[in-house]
């Protein structure tokens, strides 16, 4: 799917009002806690110890719990650990604990069998329950297709009508990276082939008259993640089904990477008003996972509760329908816009403005001995000023924006822009000859100000909101601009105060809560435009949160959209029962030696389940295989087998040294 039908499908699920609404499921019963329907979105995790730890697993539960899952996956890989499930739920019990455990089922449909019977959910990955993958390429006559579905229904059929018999939900749950040669040879690497796996099995059950059902789309890449959740969802209403969705990024990573990821994609749908459940999946402890799902999900119960108790108001919508080509902003100044990477811009204005040293939060590190900048891929494109003056030189590449009443009385205007308000640039006679920011809302289109607005090729927009639902508000206003014929760049703001990140103790993250929530909820406001190609920049405003965050946090989100790579992009899975290493620990020590390489993306998987499909696009793998035993991989390709651990890391990064792909790390600042 391109862009152009990212955003036509954007605009299908778009709130035409700033009430936040959800697309309306079916109920679906797991033990006691029932999802979709008028119920809340509901929070899950997934446990990280061997599965035959009984009592490990049994006290990870609860800590997951307590954190506030409400539901527990546990993995089964074969039938010991599915009959162990029983074992866990008594333990449990006897501990007062009666949340709903799912069976995570890969390639043995015994084992969902088993666990059908004893736990409230299963969830199976059509890639992988019936069907084989081993990369190959395979030409199937109509027949033949038709022959492998039949193949299918009865190896799938003893499942569901097990899962009729006992009560049990099941989740079909597609993952990108693990699709199954068949639907790889009939519908290539694509959401139409995620949609379609799923389908598939869906559509089986239907014929069984099994309709407890939720259902995923997941992918270590947001972009593709969102666009098979909205194609499912099409699907879904054509199919007259309408199935709870589970929400997840697969393999988000850690930290900062893996909060900013996660939000892209699952705020985005949130946003669209999908989702029933979510799970976020961070490769740090599963107890760390719920509070963020929580962070994500409760803005929109607040969202809802806050709508019904203000008057709505219509989102600004000049064409009354929605475009279903790209927005394509022109080139301004051959710095923005066209198909130029999008700038960051970062306020500065309440820093000291008589330490240079202040840039280096901000990407540029200065060298007193020799009055230089040195760059980074981090460095910010723009610093706003306001209507202050430093008392130092600032770097030749960097651009300044000062309010326009400050800009009219500088001597020296060369790499400095005017930022005005829409009537104050209306007002002007005195203007930049190559590059003028002006403040606007979707709003303002049908103003005074803007009736006698005549953009030119210097005009970059500032696009700013105050509605509740700010960013269908803002996907508005490309939408409207396309229809007024006005293509000039536009830097999306979203502007966030302190009262922002306060809540009830059911939001508490970490210690650092309010940095965690500007992450999460930047990530949804700014991402859910990027990754349907709209925005030529950004620029987060929150006074209460420090300035190099604010640059790391912009960077993360262009980033995790793939509109602005800046840094090596980890494809790093969550611990479970299957995992052979530590992955929190082993994360650490690649990124400690390789996170230099920008724009490389290194898959780093517990096991063969998570191994060559699930890091479907990285450039490198490193793969569990064994106790003490590594597989690396370039692509899909294996290029080691059975690497002991302790050398492993040496030998990746040889093999990419190989492929001439690897740099020094001081050879990755440059001097301004």
């Amino acid at each position: 799917m391109d862009t152009k039908d990212a955003i036509q499908l954007a605009g299908v699920y778009c709130n035409s009002k700033t009430t936040y609404s959800r697309f309306v499921t079916r109920e679906v019963q797991i033990g006691d806690i029932p999802m979709g329907g008028d119920n809340p979105i509901r929070i899950q995790s997934m446990t990280t110890v061997d599965t035959m730890d009984t009592v490990g697993s049994i006290e990870q539960t609860i800590r997951m719990v307590d954190a506030g899952c409400e539901y527990v996956r546990i993995t089964a890989p074969s039938i010991k650990e599915a009959e162990n499930l029983a074992l866990i739920k008594k333990g449990l019990l006897a501990r007062g604990y009666r949340v709903p455990l799912v069976a995570d089922i890969h390639f043995t449909p015994n084992a969902a069998e088993v666990a059908a019977r004893v736990i409230e959910k299963v969830r199976i990955n059509p890639g992988n329950y019936a069907d084989k993958k081993k990369f190959d390429q395979i030409d199937y006559t109509d027949s033949a297709y038709q022959a492998e579905l039949d193949r299918i229904y009865k190896k799938f059929a003893p499942l569901v009508k097990i899962c009729q018999e006992y009560g049990t939900a099941m989740r079909i749950g597609t993952n990108h990276g693990s699709l199954s040669d068949r639907i790889m040879s009939r519908y290539g690497d694509t959401p139409e082939g995620m949609v379609e796996s799923a389908l598939e099995f869906m559509r089986i059950c239907e014929d069984l008259n099994f309709y407890n059902l939720v259902v995923s789309m997941k992918s270590s890449n947001p972009q593709v993640m969102v666009r098979a959740y909205r194609l499912l969802v099409e699907k879904m209403v054509a199919e007259n089904m309408n199935y709870p969705l589970h929400l997840g990024v697969t393999e988000a990573g850690e930290g900062e990477d893996g909060r900013i990821k996660s939000a892209v994609g699952i705020g985005t749908l949130l946003e669209d008003g999908l989702g029933d459940t979510v799970r976020v999946s961070l490769t740090e402890e599963p107890e760390k996972e719920a509070p963020v799902a929580i962070a994500l999900v409760n803005r929109y119960s607040r969202r809802k509760q806050a709508s019904e108790q203000e008057t709505s108001r219509e989102i600004i919508n000049i064409a009354g329908h929605t475009n279903t080509t790209a927005y394509e902003a022109q080139e301004v100044n051959a710095f923005i816009g066209g198909s130029l990477v999008p700038r960051v811009v970062v306020d500065i204005s309440a820093e000291n403005l008589k330490d240079p040293f202040i840039l280096q939060a901000v990407g540029y590190r200065y060298d007193a001995i020799n009055d230089k900048y040195h760059m980074g891929d981090q460095s910010v494109d723009f610093v706003y000023l306001a209507d202050k003056l430093p008392s130092f030189t600032l770097p030749g590449n960097l651009k300044v924006i000062y309010d326009y009443q400050t800009w009219l009385l500088l001597e020296d205007k060369a790499n400095k822009h005017p930022l005005y308000q829409l009537a104050e640039f209306q007002a002007a006679e005195i203007k930049d000859a190559s590059l003028n920011l002006v403040c606007i809302k979707n709003s303002d289109l049908l103003g005074d100000s803007f009736a006698a607005f005549q953009p030119d090729k210097t005009i970059v927009f500032i696009l700013e909101t105050d509605e509740l639902h700010g960013m269908a508000d803002q996907r508005q206003f490309f939408n409207n601009l396309q229809t007024l014929g006005i293509a000039n760049p536009v830097i999306i703001k979203r502007s966030y105060a302190a009262a922002d990140f306060s809540g009830p103790v059911g939001d508490m993250m970490h210690p650092e809560e309010p940095i965690s929530k500007i992450q999460l909820y930047a990530a949804t406001d700014l991402g859910a435009l990027l990754v349907d190609g709209l925005g030529s920049g950004v620029w987060i405003d929150s006074p209460a949160t420090p300035m190099d965050k604010l640059a790391s946090i912009a960077f993360g989100i262009l980033q995790a959209t793939r509109s602005r790579i800046s840094k090596t992009e980890y494809i790093s899975c969550p611990s479970c029962g299957r995992t052979l290493f530590d992955l929190q620990e082993t994360t650490q020590m690649i990124r400690s030696r390789t996170s230099h390489l920008k724009g490389l993306k290194i898959g780093i998987m517990g096991c063969i389940v998570n191994g060559p499909g699930e890091m479907a696009d990285a450039d490198y793998g490193y793969v569990g295989a064994g106790p003490d035993k590594i597989t690396l991989y370039r692509g899909k390709e294996v290029v080691k087998k059975n690497v002991s651990a302790t050398n492993a890391l040496d030998e990746l990064i040889d093999i990419i040294k190989n492929d001439g792909l690897w740099i020094d790390e001081a050879d990755s600042l440059t001097a301004s």
